[in-house]
């Protein structure tokens, strides 16, 4: 079986400010801070970056989205690639998660959905764009 890799993390957090400040005074990190119509989304870049991602393998980039009341609790998510999403739909589902939806389409980045594992840990699954593969 192929071992698909984790690509990408996101944590959630209250203060947009703040948590860019830690992250950055404390490891160094780049932010590109998206507008509204991506949901005031900060992309974190944890090592040098070009338009596919790291420049090194191993090294992973991510996330930052706006934490509300109405999401009630969340937690730090990883993001795992995948070759085809709607079959790993079905695994997931098959071996006892649960999806969280229908995949969504990320401009320029690739297919998407979330889904909790048999503990209850919400992760993601990403089918990358064909610009977005290695």
């Amino acid at each position: 079986m192929k071992m698909n890799p984790v690509v990408h993390f996101e944590l959630p957090a209250e203060d947009r400010k703040r948590i860019i400040d830690f992250y950055s005074k404390v490891f160094g990190w780049k932010m590109n801070q998206l507008g509204s119509e991506m949901g005031n989304y900060t992309v974190v870049m944890t090592s040098e970056s070009d338009d596919n991602g790291p420049k090194k393998s191993g090294r992973i980039n991510g996330g930052f989205y706006q934490k509300t009341k109405e999401m009630g609790q969340v937690h730090p998510s990883v993001v795992i690639s995948v070759d085809n999403i709607n079959e790993h739909i079905k695994s997931v589902e098959k071996a006892g998660g649960k999806v969280l939806g229908k995949p969504m389409d990320i401009p320029g980045v690739g297919s998407y959905v979330a889904f909790v594992d048999t503990e209850g840990n919400m992760l993601g699954m990403l089918q990358p764009s064909m610009n977005q593969k290695k």
